[in-house]
């Protein structure tokens, strides 16, 4: 398997960064809240939501579906990037906001959306671009009838 293939982080990137971190800074309530995610759809829009916990965890809805509902919504299909940002949480060991890869599952809807989706995650050699087909490489494909 090829390792991602690795983009610049612009500006944008980072201000898109910053605006998952207002949101979820705004939207933040201890254990039901904690993530927020922002995406910048292909023609600059960008559009944020947080994440529903439930108490019932299966039912719990992740901040990046949301974020792109919105964006389909407002009739943006074509995305860009995305990025997700979990919030402090010193009881934790997080004493600060940090970027977070999407889950299995988003990883799945995004690239159903559009695997040309670029994401903006944390590794051990500090934050990255790559496409979202690349952290998802074995993609479920329905068979060819």
């Amino acid at each position: 398997m090829n390792a991602p293939q690795e983009l610049p982080i612009t500006d944008d990137d980072l201000k898109l960064i910053e605006t998952a971190k207002g949101t979820i800074k705004k939207g933040y309530k201890e254990n039901w809240h904690s993530i927020g995610a922002s995406l910048r759809t292909k023609d600059g829009e960008v559009f944020s939501s947080i994440h529903f916990d439930a108490t019932v965890g299966r039912i719990s809805i992740c901040a990046e579906p949301i974020a792109m509902a919105n964006a389909i919504m407002a009739g943006h299909e074509k995305l860009d990037t995305i990025v997700a940002v979990k919030h402090p949480n010193e009881k934790r060991g997080r004493p600060d906001y940090e970027v977070v890869s999407p889950c299995g599952m988003c990883r799945e809807m995004i690239t159903d959306y559009d695997p040309d989706t670029k994401v903006i995650i944390k590794t051990a050699e500090g934050l990255k671009k790559v496409y979202m087909k690349d952290l998802l490489p074995f993609k479920y494909k329905e068979p060819e009838s």
